[in-house]
């Protein structure tokens, strides 16, 4: 997806609740969207749009393979986890909420989005992006405070980030999307340490 994909997103402006109205957006695409792709089968509330899928076909993505050649160097990887920290703003002052960050190369803090829902912090992020048309992002590193699962892994991969690196565990299915999808998948990146999965060629 690119920025040309969308051509409007403004808060909805015909909800009663003054609370929730800023909590709600329509988004105006600027082609028809393929509904039958994301049927689901039975009610779910989870975000991460796995639930009531009949099968992993159904949330596989179809996009180009992100690149090789980009680098980060491992000294600076292992920085991201508290320079991320220290941009929570919210979560100072509540404790619950998770959080993703955009960095470079030298890791430096682009752009942190925090939500209860790690991937909807991982969308604030890249849509930011999307909207500001600097999309694809290939010379970026995404960073996010808790475990990196697959779906986040193929949210990078569509924006075209080549890097993403977690406070936490990996799932097996996004060591096996990060392979597929030419993304390197870092995890456990905490006390100086870190693993890394796939792609490793990236990591200086």
């Amino acid at each position: 997806m690119t920025a040309d994909d969308v051509r409007r997103v403004a808060y909805c402006d015909d909800l009663d609740d003054e609370e929730q109205r800023y909590n709600v957006v329509t988004v105006t695409l600027a082609r028809p969207f393929d509904t039958e792709r994301l049927s689901r089968n039975f009610y779910a509330t989870s975000s991460c749009g796995v639930c009531g899928k009949a099968s992993l076909d159904d949330i596989a993505v179809r996009c180009e393979v992100v690149p090789p050649g980009f680098t980060v160097a491992a000294d600076v990887l292992v920085s991201m986890p508290d320079r991320l920290r220290e941009a929570q703003r919210v979560f100072d002052r509540t404790g619950g909420l998770h959080a993703a960050g955009l960095f470079d190369v030298e890791g430096s803090v682009l752009s942190v989005r925090e939500d209860v829902g790690r991937h909807n912090a991982v969308d604030k992020v890249i849509g930011e992006q999307l909207l500001a048309g600097r999309v694809p992002l290939a010379d970026r590193v995404l960073q996010v405070s808790g475990r990196a699962s697959f779906e986040i892994v193929q949210k990078a991969a569509v924006a075209g980030i080549p890097v993403v690196s977690a406070v936490s565990a990996p799932s097996s299915l996004a060591v096996d999307a990060g392979e597929r999808l030419g993304v390197t998948v870092v995890g456990f990146v905490r006390d100086g340490r870190c693993n890394v999965y796939t792609h490793p060629d990236r990591i200086a």
